[in-house]
C-alpha cells in the first residue's frame, strides 16, 4: 500500500511538467488514469527513435521518452471534443481527487472541463493546471516550451561556457530543467492541496507555470542579482570564488576538482607532482589564486593531463581532495553506488518487451514507491476503467467506440 494508495488523479496533461508530476503521484500509490485522444495519445508516444524493442527486436512504436514519465498508469482513450467524452471525463472527475492538466488557457472551458465546471460535480476536487506562462499575465496565451522558458527565465545567461572562451556562449540544460522541476513543485502543491483539503474539506485551483519555477530555481544565483543590482554572468565549469574548482580533462576523460581551501590546494598539486605551485606567492591562498586564475588554471590543466581519470581519482581520494569523475550514462549505471540503490528497475511490459526504467529517488521507511506497472499502451485500461468506475456494458461501449468517442 503506497501513501497515497486511497487517492484517485485524472491526468489530462501530456509531454512532460504533467506527466512528471502523475508519475510521481502514481509512484507513491495513487491511481492514475490517463486521458489520452483516440488513435494518438501523447504526443511523446511518437518522440523516438529510441523505441522500446520486443524481444524479438521489432519496435513497439512506445518512445523511450514516453516511457520516462508514465508507469504506474492506467491510460484510457477518451475524445474531449465531442459530449459523449465530456461526460465521461466528468463522470471520471466526479470519483477523483486530483484532476491535473495542461491545456492553453481557456481551452478546457468551452468542453466545460474547466475547474469551475468540475467543481459543480465534484466540490472538493483538487484542479491543477499546468502552463508555460501561468493564467494571468500578458503572455498568458503563448504556448510554453521548456528551451524557450530556460531562456526567458533566465538559466541560459548563467549556464554554459564563459564568454570570450572556446565554446562561450548561452547553453540550456541537458535535460529539460523547466519542465520537470514544475513537475516538482506542481506534485508538492497537490500534497499541500490535499493536505487542507483533509481538514477543511475544501478543494482548490492551482496555477502553475514554466516561467514562474525557471526564475524560482534561480535561487542563490537570484538572490544575488536582487541583493547586488548585478546580473550574474556564465562561469561554465568553474566557480566565481574559488580556485580550482572546475572540470579538467585528463588522459582518457573528464574529471571535477574541487577545491575548497588551501591545505586541499597543496595536496593537489603535490599528488600531481607539482608542490612548488603551493609554494608561489600567486597561489598560496585562494584570493590569490582567483586573481591569477589565468594564469594558474592553464598550469593545473597540463599537470592533470599526464594521467588518466581513474588514477586521478583513486590518488586524490586517498590524499582526501574532493573530486569525482564526469560520467557518460553507460558509466551512470555501472557505477557501484548507483547499482546498490537499485536506481535501474527493469518491468514487464504489454507489448511483451521489458521495460527498462529509473526509479523514484524517494526512499520512505513505511510506504516506498513502487514501480507496480510499466507505461501502459494507448488505451489499454479504457474498457477496464469504464466498467468498472462509471458501470460501461458492452452495448455503451461499442456505441462510443462507433461514434468515435472513445
Amino acid at each position: 500500500m503506497g501513501a497515497l494508495s486511497h487517492l484517485r488523479v485524472l491526468d489530462l496533461t501530456r509531454v512532460l511538467a504533467g506527466p512528471w508530476c502523475a508519475q510521481t503521484l502514481a509512484d507513491l500509490g495513487a491511481d492514475v488514469i490517463k486521458i489520452e485522444r483516440p488513435g494518438a495519445g501523447d504526443d511523446t508516444r511518437h518522440w523516438g527513435p529510441p523505441y522500446l524493442k520486443t524481444p524479438e527486436g521489432a519496435d513497439t512504436r512506445e518512445a523511450a521518452y514516453y516511457l520516462c514519465a508514465n508507469r504506474n498508469k492506467r491510460s484510457v482513450t477518451v475524445d474531449i471534443a465531442t459530449p459523449e467524452g465530456q461526460r465521461i471525463v466528468r463522470e471520471l472527475a466526479a470519483q477523483s481527487d486530483v484532476v491535473l492538466e495542461n491545456y492553453k488557457v481557456g481551452q478546457l472551458k468551452k468542453y466545460g472541463l474547466d475547474y469551475a465546471s468540475l467543481a459543480e460535480v465534484k466540490p472538493d476536487i483538487i484542479y491543477c493546471s499546468v502552463t508555460g506562462f501561468g493564467q494571468t499575465g500578458p503572455l498568458a496565451e503563448r504556448a510554453g516550451y521548456d528551451f524557450i522558458v530556460q531562456g526567458i527565465g533566465g538559466f541560459m545567461s548563467i549556464t554554459g561556457e564563459r564568454d570570450g572562451q572556446p565554446g562561450g556562449g548561452p547553453q540550456k540544460a541537458g535535460v529539460a530543467i523547466a519542465d520537470l522541476m514544475t513537475g516538482m513543485y506542481a506534485t508538492v502543491a497537490v500534497l499541500a492541496a490535499l493536505a487542507h483539503r483533509d481538514r477543511t474539506g475544501t478543494g482548490q485551483y492551482i496555477d502553475m507555470a514554466l516561467l514562474d519555477v525557471q526564475v524560482a530555481m534561480l535561487a542563490n544565483m537570484g538572490a544575488n542579482y536582487l541583493t547586488s543590482g548585478k546580473a550574474p554572468v556564465r562561469w561554465g565549469n568553474a566557480h566565481q570564488n574559488i580556485v580550482p574548482y572546475q572540470a579538467f580533462q585528463t588522459r582518457d576523460g573528464w574529471i571535477i576538482v574541487a577545491v575548497g581551501n588551501d591545505a586541499q590546494f597543496r595536496k593537489f598539486v603535490e599528488v600531481g607532482g607539482r608542490p612548488e605551485l603551493a609554494d608561489d606567492p600567486r597561489f598560496a591562498t585562494n584570493p590569490e589564486r582567483v586573481r591569477h586564475r589565468d594564469t594558474l588554471v592553464p598550469l593545473v590543466a597540463e599537470m592533470v593531463k599526464t594521467r588518466g581519470k581513474h588514477e586521478w581519482i583513486a590518488s586524490l581520494e586517498q590524499a582526501g581532495v574532493p573530486c569525482g569523475p564526469i560520467n557518460d550514462l553507460a558509466e551512470v549505471f555501472e557505477n557501484e553506488q548507483v547499482r546498490s540503490r537499485g536506481m535501474r528497475v527493469e518491468v514487464p511490459h504489454s507489448s511483451g518487451a521489458t521495460a527498462a526504467l529509473l526509479r523514484s529517488p524517494i526512499q520512505m521507511s513505511e510506504t516506498p514507491p513502487q514501480v507496480r506497472t510499466a507505461p501502459p499502451m494507448l488505451g489499454e485500461h479504457t474498457d477496464e476503467v469504464l466498467r468498472t468506475l462509471l458501470g460501461y456494458d458492452d452495448a455503451t461501449l461499442a456505441r462510443l467506440r462507433e461514434r468515435a468517442a472513445i
